[in-house]
């Protein structure tokens, strides 16, 4: 049966709405789309959800990923090199759709690759494809107000960073433009950084909580079962990134081989927040 529905600006509210009646924390990965390849990116995101993901992080790979860090970078180097673009990221989630109606998909990248699409038609041929949600690691907020309204009259979210560093202020300004979720940076630096402090990032989420009822994921430093723990006794989910986008760059000579990876790897990351529930 055919399931490609289009964006649902609803679909990322409705899971983690039922998340939070559940108790349960979101697992929410990330990969590069197009790494190792584009024809497996939809393979690997159906591995994602079977190991436990209720949304997933798709990045859009760019030549310049200044917030990244070197394995993120060189995972964009890959995708780029075996011919990602915009328009085959939005391909290869109408591929995803087909087959899974119900997962949220965000895309997560920067402002050049939609610029050169054109906001507009980015908009309507994200939401057409099946996206759910935007991040634009990029897009301040102060300047989102030509960009955040164009997508949410397409039906996506607009998801923003939030930092250790971002002031109250800041955070009061970015509760009123986000939708979907807020994505909390846990350290300072770029994306793999290794050290997390639990009680540093519970104290930013508390103030955080003061200015908005939106779910607040954490991610930056979450890799594995006890990272995850961590962060889900304090946060409303966490996202992985970096380490699972080292496994595939580890297997990427043998691509057929990276879905059963990713679910050994994210399984017990789910069975973990799953243990924090009630």
């Amino acid at each position: 049966m055919n399931t490609r529905l289009g964006g649902d600006s609803r679909r990322i509210a409705r899971v983690l709405e039922h998340l939070r009646r559940a108790k349960r924390k979101a697992l929410i990965p990330y990969i590069t789309a197009g790494d190792p390849h584009p024809d497996h990116t939809a393979a690997l995101m159906h591995a994602l959800v079977q190991a436990g993901a209720d949304a997933i992080e798709l990045g859009v790979p760019f030549s310049d990923p200044m917030a990244d860090g070197p394995v993120i970078q060189l995972a964009c180097e890959r995708a780029l090199a075996a011919g990602t673009s915009l328009k085959r990221v939005l391909a290869i989630v109408a591929q995803f759709r087909e087959q899974d109606a119900h997962t949220p998909v965000v895309l997560m990248g920067y402002l050049n690759p939609v610029e050169t699409l054109g906001l507009e038609a980015f908009a309507t041929q994200a939401k057409a494809a099946g996206v759910d949600g935007v991040l634009l690691v990029d897009l301040a907020v102060e300047e989102a107000a030509e960009v955040a309204p164009k997508l949410r009259a397409a039906g996506l979210d607009c998801i923003f960073l939030l930092a250790p560093t971002t002031t109250p202020a800041r955070i009061a300004l970015i509760a009123r433009e986000a939708s979907g979720y807020l994505y909390y940076v846990s350290l300072k630096g770029v994306t793999g950084a290794a050290h997390l402090d639990a009680r540093e990032v519970a104290a930013k989420l508390a103030e955080v909580r003061r200015h908005t009822e939106l779910p607040v994921m954490v991610g930056f430093g979450v890799k594995d079962a006890a990272t995850a723990t961590a962060v889900g006794r304090i946060a409303d989910g966490v996202i992985v990134g970096s380490a699972l986008v080292a496994t595939i760059a580890a297997g990427a000579a043998r691509p057929e081989t990276l879905p059963a990876k990713l679910i050994e790897q994210l399984r017990p990351i789910r069975q973990a927040l799953d243990a924090l529930s009630g």
